[in-house]
Order: structure tokens, then sequence, then C-alpha cells
């Protein structure tokens, strides 16, 4: 597994620039991997040979739509989605068959109700802990039990039970996500990722601190060298 320290240290700047501490990531973090050790199961392997397989990897971010993703969907290509946008795979002419492409989930418990599809269907999910989704992660956490599970943190120091594969938002971390398990970054297709606007896949938000957030999403995106214009037409 590769971990970016670019990817790791800018989670650090978005703690100071939100006034987010630290200790509260960390015992979110602690808590979930204590929670979940009956569920934990670690699926790195079986998702990174899924990713490196594929010829590329769509990520689908919070603004994807049925009509660009439909156009960008190709054989022998797989799907990662952020959250709640994997509900646009329902609106797809081929749903089936996108939900079979689909290799992993990259949550922090908010994309209800479309996050619930894909624990049905079980999808692998990597379930993020940040300081105040707690109450979200708990709600969540039972529904997760016959589900391959991976949970994911962002705390400087490495932790049993979880990874951070750097990032920051669902979007630009599924992107880390896979630069993690080895993808090169020319493989790696965003579909529905914008910075000037909240996408309507997005869960309950505060949309003042969102744009904010989307800010540091495109600052983290270009940090990756994945290819990316940052708008739609």
């Amino acid at each position: 597994m590769k971990v970016n320290p670019l990817l790791i240290g800018i989670q650090d700047d978005v703690r100071l620039a939100f006034g987010w501490n630290l200790k509260d990531d960390l015992e979110s973090a602690q808590r979930l991997i204590s929670s979940s050790e009956i569920n934990f199961n670690s699926m790195q392997k079986d998702v990174q040979l899924r990713l490196n397989q594929s010829e590329k990897i769509i990520v689908i971010g919070a603004a994807a739509s049925a009509t660009e993703l439909e156009q960008m969907i190709k054989k022998n290509y797989c799907l990662i989605a952020a959250d709640g946008a994997v509900g646009v795979i329902s609106e797809l002419e081929n749903p089936e068959a996108a939900w079979n492409s689909l290799v992993a989930i990259v949550s922090d418990a908010d994309g209800h109700p479309h996050l619930m599809q894909a624990i049905n269907k079980k999808i692998p999910l990597f379930l993020h802990a940040h300081g105040d989704n707690q109450k979200a992660w708990m709600e969540l956490l039972p529904y997760c039990k016959e589900i391959p599970l991976q949970i994911t943190h962002q705390c400087p120091q490495q932790l049993d039970g979880a990874i951070n594969p750097g990032g920051f938002t669902d979007g630009d971390r599924a992107i880390c996500l896979a630069l993690f398990l080895g993808v090169k970054p020319e493989k790696i297709l965003l579909c529905g990722f914008i910075s000037n606007k909240i996408g309507r896949w997005t869960g309950n938000t505060n949309p003042e601190q969102k744009m904010k957030k989307l800010q540091w999403m495109a600052q983290i995106i270009q940090a990756t060298g994945v290819e990316w214009r940052g708008y739609i037409d």
C-alpha cells in the first residue's frame, strides 16, 4: 500500500482551517475500530485486485448525472462511489451492470438513503471516522455486519484496524484510496466532481461550510495528479 505524505499532511491543514481538533478525529476512529471489531473484514486485497485488473477506474462524485456516467462507462471499467453518489446508478439504463462493476463505496455514513442500496448489495464499504460523525457511523454500523468493511481515518499516526489513504471529503478520499491501492493516476476518471456548487448527491450539510470543503477537495485532487477540469459543461 502506498501512502502519499502530501495527502496526509493536507489533513492537518484542513483541521486548522476549520478549527477542528485532532483529538476528536482520533477518538472517533478509535471508537469505530473498537465498535466494529467483530464485523471487521479487511478486504483491501480483493478491492486492490479488481482495481488494478480494470482498464480504467471511474470515481463517482456528488454531482454525477446518469448521462455523464453512461457516456464514460465501458467494458472492463470499474467504479468507486463516494457515499450517496451511488444513487446515480439506479438512474442508468442498465443499473445492474453498473452495480456489478462497483468495486467499493467510500463513506462517512451520511449518504442516505442511497448508501443503504449498496449495503444491501454487500458492496465493500470503506467507512470513515472523523470528529463529528460518531452518531452517524454508530447508527450505520448495525447494518454492516455482513458486508466487507474497512475503516478509514484522518489521523497522522498509524492505527491498528484502520487505514488512512489521505484525502478529506468522500470524493477526494475515494481518489486517494485508489492511489493508495496502487492505481496509477492516469487510470482514474472522475465523474461528477465540481468545486463551484454543491452536488445533488451530497448528504445533509451546511451549504457555506460545504463550499469551503469543496475548495479543499479541489486542492487535494490537484495534488493527486489525476486529470480533472473542475467543472461540468
